[in-house]
């Protein structure tokens, strides 16, 4: 059944005020929650901060690389073995009853953290952190084969011909060797590395390891290749919530906008003053060599990982063109409101929180290291037998039995001695000695009997000494329950 049209609806009068209505509103305008980001192309710079930078790299390469290739008594000199649940760090064999210490070395490294934090900024960020020395050795290569900025520009923006796919080709298989022997090095520190080379060329790794080394590089190729610094903007936390430890006598990267500004570009021999021009001359190097790809002349923001490389393109250009150094410069925001030198800033570094932090760390590292140096490489645990809590044995003594779990932490053979003390009369009756190898765990059962008569009934505390007879003696003392029965 079909409805007439009201004709009201169709009134002139009525077009025209919907026409109206329909003008007055505004457009509607589709805004997409999605920007692609744009290709980075950092350009090459040479100064201070650079080689502070490849220093850091090849400071912190040469001991991922090189460490797991020492040796130390005969073994490798850092393993962490996690099938037989040992950590090897040179002289020092760790248990998994030695957790604390990774505890320490935890709250030691973000202690240390947070004080460089609040003396310098991201000292870690632009110098240390791994997706920062993984990203620097990646662009390394990548310019050895592409060239440098403008270079890889242009070879992304030319069309595909045999010499493009020749250079994409040579960087990536580059960058996945380097990243295979990257995860290889890492797997290493996990199984013996020779064992693991031995294995790689048999091309006979067990599934976990190829697992490892696959993944641990595919993770450099994708971090350092292609996501960069995508990990410090989006997936590091830490860029979140570095603003809660910045003050304003923290160390960072600063642009001296009253020396700057207004900034614009000007002959060598111009007279910035009369051209009513600030000493920067728009050249934007600092925004092309930095990693991120932001620009300091806007302030600090939390992409900023403080690598210093703007501050080394910047004194490049002042020197070109005669002006002084330092309008981009490592500074602090109450040092460019006052107009401090350096040694004024560095003496405002000595400030509340940056000694409440050095106090703590100090006394953690100093707590962790004598207790390091303390450590008895021996542990037992006393295990009472449950099939029998008490029981009575020739001529009325009273037996208990227990059974030891002896843990050698050393590397050498060792023999300890059992004594029991503390109750009258008390004597043990089993064998009073046990053989442990080294980094070895074994239980030997004790037997502890005391005379008829001695002690009334019910629980009396009872004392075991073991003790190494070897060249450097050590001992430990446990203590135990020992039932007389009603």
């Amino acid at each position: 059944m079909t409805s007439s049209p009201d004709p009201k609806s169709t009134a002139p009068g009525a077009a025209a005020s919907a026409q109206a209505t329909a003008a007055d509103q505004p457009e509607e305008i589709l805004i997409s929650l999605y920007q692609s980001s744009k290709t980075i192309y950092a350009k090459a710079v040479n100064g201070l901060f650079s080689k502070w930078r490849w220093a850091a790299v090849w400071i912190t390469q040469i001991v991922f690389y090189g460490l797991p290739w020492l040796e130390w008594n005969a073994r490798q000199a850092i393993l962490f073995d996690l099938e037989a649940r040992r950590f090897y760090i040179f002289g020092l064999v760790l248990y998994p009853q030695d957790f604390i210490y990774l505890t320490g070395l935890l709250v030691i490294s973000a202690l240390a953290l947070f004080l460089f934090t609040a003396v310098a900024g991201r000292l870690w960020c632009g110098y240390a952190c791994p997706q920062t020395v993984y990203t620097e050795i990646f662009m390394w290569i990548e310019r050895k084969v592409e060239g440098d900025r403008s270079a890889r520009m242009r070879l992304d923006k030319s069309d595909i011909s045999a010499a493009k796919f020749g250079r994409k080709f040579s960087k990536h298989a580059l960058w996945v060797l380097f990243s295979l022997w990257t995860g290889f090095t890492f797997v290493g520190y996990f199984t013996p590395i020779r064992e693991l080379a031995s294995l790689t060329m048999a091309v006979s790794l067990g599934p976990w390891q190829s697992f490892w080394v696959f993944f641990y590089g595919f993770a450099t190729y994708g971090n350092a290749g292609f996501m960069r610094e995508q990990v410090c903007k989006y997936m590091c936390p830490y860029a979140r919530f570095q603003s809660a430890m910045f003050d304003k006598d923290t160390m960072i990267v600063t642009y001296d906008e009253a020396r700057g500004e207004p900034r614009g570009a000007r002959k060598k021999s111009a007279d910035p003053k009369a051209l009513g021009l600030g000493e920067c001359v728009d050249c934007t190097l600092c925004v092309q060599v930095c990693p991120t790809g932001i620009d300091i002349r806007k302030g600090l923001q939390y992409e900023c990982i403080g690598c210093g490389a703007c501050i080394d393109a910047c004194d490049e250009v002042m020197d070109k063109v005669g002006y002084p150094r330092g309008l981009v410069k490592y500074s602090t925001q109450n040092g460019m409101a006052n107009g401090w030198n350096t040694s004024q800033m560095v003496r405002r570094a000595l400030r509340p929180r940056v000694l409440v932090y050095t106090s703590i760390l100090m006394a953690i590292c100093v707590a962790v290291g004598i207790s390091l140096y303390m450590r008895i490489p021996l542990k037992v645990d006393v295990i009472r037998d449950r099939g029998a809590l008490a029981r009575e044995v020739e001529q009325g003594y009273i037996e208990n039995v227990y059974r030891l779990q002896v843990m050698n932490a050393t590397e050498t053979k060792q023999r300890y001695v059992v004594t029991v003390t503390g109750l009258p009369g008390v004597r043990m009756v089993s064998e009073p000695a046990i053989d442990v190898l080294s980094t070895e765990m074994r239980s030997m059962p004790v037997r502890v009997q005391v005379p008829p008569g001695t002690l009334q009934a019910g629980s009396h505390p009872l004392v075991m000494e073991i003790r190494s007879t070897g060249e450097d003696p050590h001992q430990v003392t446990e203590k135990a329950a020992f039932i007389v029965p009603r």
